[in-house]
């Protein structure tokens, strides 16, 4: 009788894999899950809701002249509550930038508030979730020759602060369309490798994103991603990012994501659209 109750205990602490193909979307480059650039209202994980599911990621981005490396873990509790960690790590090639190296740390937090993007398919109303990032840039390195350790010295306010956003995603399964819509407020330039506010604003503005994905089938979805971003520092003509993409869902247990981004400007000591490939792997259940 014992072992019977610590085998049914044991069971139930087990991730139950119990949502469908695809539904936890894969993770942002913020680590957020959701889409590439943008985080969805989906609760990262394939734990349903009397369960709990995890994963990994590893996401690069290259451009002509900048590459970033983003890694980290996600946690997704009772299909409610998502918990993420994620480092970015920035890096230059192209003179007077090419030892640019720039490491910011994000912690993450989600919550599930109204609706259900899959089960309800007669209710016209989505998924909506509420969602906070917590971000510390790490400082610049790199620069030293230029006398330049910190986010501050190019005129951000902040080397650290908080993304609010509320996202709301919606699953038509007829029409195999994933939509979704997240309004951000943010201080953060570039994300936050560029610290936050600026000589041109340092207050929380709301900016718009939206993804929408078509699900070829079951194990494959194409689809574009739109951001909108705050242009706060006068040596950052800092513009929207936006892309294409392709994920494949061989299994629960593994994603891959490669995309075409497109970033526009960096910074004016190298004023050039940056745009390039993105690439993406998760790993959990």
């Amino acid at each position: 009788m014992q072992r019977h109750i610590v085998t049914a205990q044991t069971a139930q602490t087990r991730p139950d894999l119990g949502k469908f193909l695809a539904t936890g979307g894969v993770s942002q480059v913020e680590g957020a899950g959701g889409g590439g650039i943008t985080p969805w209202a989906l609760v990262t994980g394939y734990g349903s809701r009397d369960s709990w599911g995890a994963n990994a990621h590893y996401t690069y981005i290259s451009t002509q002249d900048y590459t970033l490396n983003s890694y980290g873990v996600a946690v997704g509790i009772a299909d409610r509550l998502e918990i993420s960690l994620a480092r970015q790590e920035f890096k230059g090639s192209l003179a007077p930038l090419n030892l640019l190296n720039i490491k910011q740390d994000i912690l993450g937090l989600k919550l599930k508030v109204a609706g259900d993007a899959v089960y309800e398919q007669d209710n016209p109303m989505p998924q909506v979730a509420i969602g906070v990032l917590y971000k510390r840039n790490k400082g610049i390195g790199g620069l030293g020759a230029l006398g330049v350790s910190n986010v501050k010295q190019l005129g951000a306010r902040d080397d650290h602060g908080y993304d609010y956003y509320v996202a709301a995603t919606k699953i038509l399964f007829e029409q195999s369309l994933l939509l979704n819509g997240t309004l951000r407020a943010t201080r953060a330039n570039q994300m936050g490798l560029l610290g936050f506010g600026g000589d041109r604003g340092d207050s929380m503005r709301l900016m718009p994103e939206a993804s929408v994905a078509y699900l070829v089938n079951r194990k494959l979805a194409v689809g574009a991603e739109y951001r909108r971003k705050p242009h706060n520092l006068g040596v950052d003509n800092e513009k929207a990012y936006y892309d294409a993409f392709v994920a494949w869902f061989p299994s629960r247990n593994f994603s891959l994501t490669a995309a075409y981004a497109e970033l526009g400007d960096i910074t004016i000591f190298n004023p050039k659209k940056q745009h390039g490939l993105y690439l993406s792997a998760q790993a959990g259940f």
